[in-house]
């Protein structure tokens, strides 16, 4: 099966949420030290025409110095002070945002004198070690369970009038809306509380060796660009950005870029703000859905149980890759059994969910399923949102009644 588990995500690859944005690093483990509280908002650095005075650009350089000691203050993970303003690579960086942007120099020479090394996200975007197999049932369980159901309910029941309102106006359920800002923090409960300018620098400038690095270090770059970018339109310190290890934010855990590209001002307050907005939070997640290929027309499953014959001449169709581009007459031919009958004017993709030792669960997932493994690369991930999803719209269904 072709997953990614991470921003996260996530990572953070497709696109949001992104690391495939996403998966790990959507859900820091809890060995890694945390920060203790989120830093209250700031005005960002200069974000206008460099000042053209040397006395003017000392006193911003001081002001951003200040700000970006107030905010480390609050901060306990492990993170190493190593003066990135420095590197040879960070200094270009800082040239490209002064010259592509007109930030000024000046202020981002202080703030990056200000960003910490963190091993800890270096040693979380390693490939994990060959391990045990993996276990669909053993993951479900981590997201369909009591606590995030009942939270999944308050959620719902106190946002009803946003969750319709979205509904209506892109045609993305509330269940699923529901169900991926459950799945990614428990519904605002565990945002990250990793600087984001901390992760981002560390990773876009010293990621890990692996056959990936040059992909994965140009990825957290931009994502870096894209974090004072978000800071200056917002008008916020960028270091009271918090996230996961990756650089992931706010409820739905989307990379600073998403939150540029697909990010909804949907309470209408004249900002996009999806660590403190639930409105905001539930207008992008389901903005992004749309952007990525959700169909709503099709109101059928998003995924049918199906079985495969023993002669697997339907093995080559799981390499399809993360879309519905199979027929029913298609998945029929090659040994594809639907436990009910598929539409005939619909495009399906066959999903292997793996079960360690036990057999593994065959599935027909449609655009919609893959509208979701946009936001997290992960068959799993997409599951367990329609699962978690469908659990709280049924709570909510007793508790009508």
């Amino acid at each position: 099966m072709k997953q990614f588990v991470s921003l996260i995500t996530a990572f953070v690859f497709a696109a949001a949420p992104q690391l495939d944005a996403s998966a790990a690093a959507r859900h820091p483990p809890s060995k890694a030290k945390i920060v203790k509280a989120k830093a209250a908002k700031g005005k960002a650095g200069k974000s206008a025409p460099s000042p053209k005075t040397p006395k003017a650009r000392k006193a911003l350089a001081a002001a951003a110095a200040v700000a970006t000691v107030a905010a480390a203050s609050s901060i306990d993970y492990d993170g190493e002070q190593v003066n990135f303003s420095e590197w040879q690579a960070v200094r270009e960086f800082i040239s490209e945002m002064v010259i592509k942007y007109d930030f000024d120099r000046t202020v981002l020479e202080a703030q990056m004198r200000q960003v910490r090394f963190v091993d800890s996200a270096v040693q979380l975007v390693k490939p994990a070690p060959p391990g045990k197999p993996k276990n669909w049932q053993a993951y479900s369980s981590r997201f369909i369970e009591p606590i995030r159901i009942n939270a999944g309910l308050r959620f719902w029941n106190e946002n009803a009038a946003a969750l319709a309102r979205a509904e209506a106006t892109y045609g993305v359920p509330a269940e699923i809306i529901v169900g991926i800002i459950g799945v990614e923090t428990i519904y605002g409960r565990d945002t990250g509380r990793f600087r984001v300018l901390d992760t981002l620098t560390t990773l876009a400038f010293a990621y890990p060796d692996a056959p990936n690095k040059a992909a994965r270090s140009i990825f957290f770059r931009s994502e870096l660009e894209n974090a004072f970018l978000l800071a200056r339109h917002e008008n916020i310190d960028p270091f009271t950005l918090l996230g996961s290890f990756a650089g992931a934010v706010g409820m739905p855990q989307f990379m600073p870029g998403n939150i540029l590209k697909y990010g909804v001002d949907f309470d209408g307050d004249g900002h996009i703000d999806l660590r403190g907005s639930t409105a905001d939070a539930i207008g992008s997640v389901a903005n992004f859905l749309i952007e990525h290929g959700w169909n709503p027309r099709d109101a059928g499953p998003h995924a049918i149980r199906v079985d495969v014959a023993a002669h697997r001449a339907w093995e080559p169709l799981l390499e399809r890759g993360l879309a519905a581009t199979l027929r029913a007459d298609e998945l029929a031919a090659a040994g594809v059994i639907p436990a009910t009958a598929l539409p005939a004017d619909r495009l399906y993709g066959l999903v292997d969910l793996q079960n360690g030792a036990e057999a593994t669960e065959y599935w027909a997932a449609n655009d919609n399923f893959f509208a979701i493994t946009k936001y997290n690369r992960s068959y799993f991930y997409a599951m367990s949102v329609i699962d978690l999803g469908r659990a709280v719209r049924a709570a909510r269904s007793r508790q009508t009644l």
